[in-house]
Order: C-alpha cells, then sequence, then structure tokens
C-alpha cells in the first residue's frame, strides 16, 4: 500500500469485524530514535493460538467472503523493509494488539498518508465502534476520544453530515498543528 494510513484502516476493520466495540490507535514518532510506532489494541473477541500462528500466511484468512488475508501479512512487510517488524498480541476473549515498528528516516518507508481520512472510514462504518486514537510527534500529542464526542452529541450519531465534516476539520487542524511543531497537547472534549 502506498500509505501506512491504509493498513492502519486495514486494521481498525478487523477490529470491529472481530466484535470490538472500543479501539485505541496510538502512532508514535520519534526522531531522537528514529521510531515511528503503530499500535491497534482492541477490545474484541481475540484469537486462539492457531489462529494466531496463521494470521501472517497470506493464504489465510477467517472470512468467508475471500480465500486469502493480505492485509496483516503487507503491513508486516511494509515494517520489515524499514528495519522494523510486527508484533501480535491476542488471546480468546481478551482482545488484539498488533504494534508496527518502522525507521522513521528509512528511505523506504510509506508515507502516513490521510490519517483522518482513515479514521473518519473508521467510525462511519458499522456496527458502530468508538476510537481512542493518540498521535505522539517527539513529545507533543494530539487525542481524539469518541466517546467524550458522543457524550457531547447526545443523540446526535457521528455519522450526521455536519458532525462528519467537524471531525474531518478537527482531526485535520488538530494534525496540521501538531506537525507544526507547536509545544501543547490538544484532545476532543
Amino acid at each position: 500500500m502506498r500509505e501506512l494510513s491504509l493498513h492502519i484502516l486495514d486494521v481498525l476493520q478487523n477490529a470491529r469485524e472481530a466484535g470490538a466495540d472500543m479501539v485505541r490507535l496510538t502512532i508514535d514518532e520519534n526522531e531522537a530514535v528514529d521510531r515511528l510506532v503503530i499500535t491497534v489494541e482492541d477490545n474484541g473477541r481475540g484469537m486462539h493460538p492457531e489462529t494466531l500462528n496463521k494470521v501472517l500466511d497470506p493464504f489465510f484468512t477467517s472470512r468467508t467472503t475471500r480465500h486469502v488475508g493480505l492485509g496483516l501479512p503487507l503491513f508486516a512487510a511494509a515494517a520489515e523493509r524499514c528495519n522494523g517488524s510486527l508484533a501480535i498480541e491476542s488471546a480468546p476473549g481478551a482482545g488484539t494488539k498488533i504494534t508496527a515498528t518502522f525507521q522513521l528516516s528509512h528511505i523506504d518507508r510509506a508515507p502516513l498518508g490521510n490519517v483522518a481520512g482513515s479514521i473518519l472510514t473508521f467510525l462511519m462504518g458499522e456496527p458502530p465502534c468508538d476510537l481512542l486514537f493518540l498521535h505522539r510527534i517527539d513529545g507533543r500529542q494530539f487525542l481524539l476520544d469518541t466517546r467524550k464526542v458522543r457524550e457531547e452529541l447526545g443523540t446526535v450519531p457521528l455519522s450526521h453530515p455536519s458532525v462528519r465534516q467537524w471531525l474531518q476539520e478537527y482531526i485535520d487542524q488538530q494534525e496540521e498543528m501538531l506537525r507544526g511543531g507547536n509545544d501543547r497537547t490538544v484532545s476532543a472534549a
């Protein structure tokens, strides 16, 4: 994939399909140690050890709609190509945690891409699933907790056109501030 945000979207969708109603996405960029770490942790049904042992095989999938599962194997290959790795922790009833590590400055590392678009695509899907998104760059951070957003909205869904537009603008604005080096923590309340 051309952008890491597409790998992120794939993992987020996997979490929803595993029955998660809460997912934590953390993107940590650290120039001092030349590392980019992407972590997705969900409260879904988790995987049995047999499934966990096969999950990086591109010819294995638990889905009945297709016969291959390229998402995680491609994500792992992208990380390994950039002096990194992909680790998966999972157990039945305990959810799944996927951690992809990349050398931040590696010439072959794909750009993060449209993280806001991937987040919005995930949030607009069904069934509803909350997201705690934390993006850190060299000590600065942006935090979005959709549980707090839903609390403020009451009965108005995240998929309402005005809310969707606000979310898009808000995430884009906060990501831009984060990239611009503004020394503050921002969060959605």
